[in-house]
C-alpha cells in the first residue's frame, strides 16, 4: 500500500513502501502494532478519516508538528479493509486479529496473532508468569493492593506487604485472604497469625476440609478397631485409646500439610540473604510441593526438582514418624508398665521396644505413606481440575473421601505387616498406622 503525501486517494502497491502523513488525534484511534522483531514494536496512534461510500480513504493531518513518516515493507502491506470504518470499529472492540500481532501489547500479553479480547496468544506462556494472570487471576500492583484493603479495613501481614511492595499479589489470594482473616473465631485469628495455615487455604480453599477427612477417617477406623480387639476392657484401658488417637491427629496434619501446596510470598527477598541457611531455604522454596504439585507463574519445576521433592518429604515424614512414634509409643508404655506393676496377668503382652517401634513408625512413613499421599495429591490434582468437578464441586469433596478412606484401611493392614517382618507387635491400642 502505498500513501502519498499529497493524495486524498489510498492505493495499493504491496511492492513498495508506503510512506503517509498521520497525526495523533484525541479520540478514535486506532492501534497498529508495526513489528521490528518478534517481541519487540512499535505502537502508533493514528486518526483516519475514511471515505466509506468511495472506500477511498483520506488522512488528514490536524497538527503538523506531530506528523509521523511510516515505512511498512511489503510483507507488512495494509489493505483497504484495515482503514475502512466497519474494520475500524471491530479492532477497536478486540473483535479482530491477524498475523502482524495486532492486538497484543508490550507488557507481557502479546503473541504472535490477536483473539477476540485484544490479547495475543502465540507465546503467552512468558506474558502470564509476569503478570500472573493464572488462576489465581491477575497481578495487583502495591497501589491497587493497597487500595483493596482499605476498602475492606484489612491489614496486611508483613510478608504479604513485603510482596506487595516488591511484584505485587495476585487478586484471588488477595481477595481469599480478606475473606479468610474476617472469619470467625478462632479461624479468623489462625489465619491472621498463622503462616502456615494461611499459605496453605490460600493456595487450597479445601486444605481444611482434606485435614479434618484425613483426621476423621483415621480416628473411625481406630475407634472402630480398638473396640473390636479391646472388648469389655474398652473402657478401662480408655487412656491407652487417647494417647494413640491424639497421636493420630498429629500424624495426620502432618501427612496432609507437608504435601498441600501453598502461596509463596517474600521468596525473591529470601534468596538474596547471605549464609548457608539462606541458600538451604532458597533451593526449600524451589522445590514444588508435592511430586505432583501444579505449575503456576514464578513456580516451574523440574523433573530433578520433583524426584528430590519425593526424598526430601520421605526424611520429613521419617522425622515426623519416628518423633510422633516416641511420643506414642513411649506414652503407651509408660502406662502399661504403671498398670502391671500394681496388677499383673498371664495374659498380659510384652512391651513393645520403644525405640524399635518409633524406628518402625519413621520408615513407614517414610516409605509407604510417602508414597501413598503423593500418589493421592497426584489424583486429588487431577479431578479438581477437571471441567466436571469445576462446575459441581462436591465431586471432588466426594472423591477426597473416598480415596483418603481406602488408602487409610489399605495402610493399617500394610503397617501390620510391617510389624511383622520386623519383629514388632502391634498392641490392641496400636492402631496401625495410616
Amino acid at each position: 500500500m502505498n500513501f502519498p503525501n499529497t493524495s486524498s486517494s489510498c492505493q495499493s502497491n504491496p511492492t513498495h513502501t508506503y510512506r503517509a502523513t498521520l497525526s495523533l488525534p484525541r479520540t478514535n484511534s486506532l492501534i497498529f502494532l508495526l513489528p521490528t522483531t518478534k517481541r519487540r514494536t512499535l505502537l502508533c496512534t493514528l486518526r483516519i478519516t475514511a471515505c466509506h461510500e468511495s472506500k477511498s480513504p483520506q488522512i488528514k493531518p490536524n497538527n503538523p508538528s506531530l506528523n509521523v513518516s511510516l515505512q511498512h515493507q511489503s510483507k507488512s502491506s495494509l489493505t483497504e479493509s484495515d482503514i475502512c470504518p466497519e474494520l475500524h470499529d471491530d479492532i477497536g472492540n478486540g473483535n479482530v486479529g491477524d498475523t502482524n500481532n495486532l492486538g497484543g501489547n508490550d507488557n507481557g500479553n502479546g503473541g504472535d496473532s490477536g483473539d477476540g479480547d485484544g490479547k495475543g496468544k502465540g507465546d503467552d506462556d512468558d506474558g502470564k508468569a509476569e503478570n500472573g494472570d493464572d488462576e489465581f487471576g491477575p497481578l495487583l500492583s502495591f497501589e491497587e493492593v493497597m487500595q483493596e484493603t482499605e476498602a475492606h479495613g484489612v491489614t496486611l501481614p508483613a510478608d504479604m506487604l513485603e510482596a506487595a511492595k516488591n511484584g505485587g499479589i495476585q487478586k484471588i489470594l488477595l481477595l481469599r485472604y480478606i475473606e479468610m482473616q474476617a472469619s470467625a473465631w478462632p479461624l479468623g485469628e489462625a489465619v491472621k497469625s498463622i503462616p502456615l495455615l494461611r499459605n496453605r487455604m490460600l493456595a487450597d480453599p479445601s486444605f481444611l476440609f482434606k485435614v479434618g477427612t484425613e483426621i476423621i477417617i483415621d480416628s473411625c477406623c481406630a475407634t472402630v478397631a480398638e473396640v473390636q480387639k479391646r472388648g469389655k476392657d474398652f473402657w478401662s484401658e480408655f487412656e491407652l485409646y487417647t494417647a494413640d488417637l491424639l497421636v493420630g491427629v498429629v500424624v495426620n496434619v502432618a501427612l496432609v500439610g507437608m504435601l498441600a501446596p501453598y502461596a509463596r510470598f517474600g521468596r525473591a527477598s529470601a534468596s538474596q540473604q547471605p549464609g548457608v541457611l539462606a541458600r538451604l531455604q532458597h533451593a526449600y522454596d524451589a522445590l514444588p510441593s508435592s511430586v505432583f504439585e501444579a505449575e503456576r507463574p514464578g513456580c516451574r519445576f523440574t523433573v530433578q526438582q520433583r524426584i528430590g521433592t519425593y526424598f526430601y518429604k520421605g526424611v520429613l515424614y521419617a522425622a515426623v514418624g519416628f518423633g510422633c512414634g516416641l511420643v506414642g509409643q513411649g506414652i503407651a508404655n509408660l502406662i502399661m508398665t504403671a498398670k502391671r506393676s500394681v496388677k499383673k496377668s498371664d495374659e498380659d503382652v510384652p512391651v513393645p521396644p520403644l525405640f524399635k517401634s518409633a524406628a518402625l513408625w519413621g520408615a513407614f512413613l517414610a516409605v509407604s505413606s510417602n508414597t501413598r499421599y503423593q500418589i493421592i495429591n497426584g489424583l486429588e490434582r487431577l479431578v479438581e481440575a477437571s471441567p466436571v468437578a469445576r462446575k459441581v464441586p462436591p465431586v471432588a469433596m466426594a472423591f477426597t473421601v473416598g480415596v483418603r478412606f481406602a488408602n487409610n484401611i489399605y495402610g493399617g493392614m500394610q503397617f501390620v505387616d510391617w510389624a511383622r517382618l520386623t519383629g514388632c507387635s502391634v498392641p490392641a491400642k496400636m492402631h496401625p498406622l495410616r
